[in-house]
């Protein structure tokens, strides 16, 4: 089990105190005599001391959740039915793994995607070349490449980088297929 900190003990002091107090509230309800007027004042004072005793314990509690590790609330409700926190760990271990793999193939199918209409751009519009290889060195991007290189990097078919020239040409325009990578005239 870990260890008690020092914020964990103070809320279980609270705890503690809080107890008492009721017990001594209980007490004093049970032998409460309503003629007499050191029962009335006794048991005034003890409801304030648990008002007062209630409210620090809700502050110590606030701060401690403020500061404390944060346990997912579908952990408790995980825990609560009886099953395995280990168990709840490997499958949301699993769930990111999947997640990450999903963003990953994203961040690649994008980042394909800019390099190829950078390169249809740089060679559409020679005028905006500066423009095109800025924002691709400013999104992380190598600069524009003939997509017959693209798709040898990313994995997609080969044939065309031995083809020559007019080939590549043909595989951007969409006649070469490839692994949806394309331009708008090719799809």
């Amino acid at each position: 089990m870990a260890p008690v900190n020092a914020d964990h003990q103070l809320l279980l002091d609270s705890i503690n105190h809080i107890l008492a107090d009721v017990f001594q509230v209980m007490a004093q309800t049970q032998n409460y005599d309503s003629g007499g007027r050191p029962s009335r004042e006794a048991l005034a004072q003890d409801l304030q001391s648990l008002d007062t005793t209630l409210l620090a314990m809700h502050r110590t509690a606030a701060e401690t959740l403020a500061t404390g590790p944060g346990i997912p609330e579908p952990l408790f409700r995980y825990v609560e039915n009886g099953r395995n926190p280990d168990i709840y760990t490997r499958e949301f271990v699993e769930l990111v793994r999947r997640m990450n793999q999903v963003t990953r193939g994203k961040t690649r199918a994008f980042a394909a995607f800019r390099d190829v209409l950078a390169h249809e751009m740089d060679t559409a519009m020679p005028e905006l070349r500066d423009d095109v290889r800025r924002v691709v060195a400013a999104t992380g991007g190598p600069g524009p490449a003939p997509p017959a290189l693209l798709m040898a990097t990313t994995g997609g078919p080969t044939s065309d980088t031995n083809a020559g020239p007019s080939a590549g040409a043909a595989g951007a325009s969409g006649g070469g297929g490839g692994a949806g990578v394309g331009t708008a005239s090719g799809q």
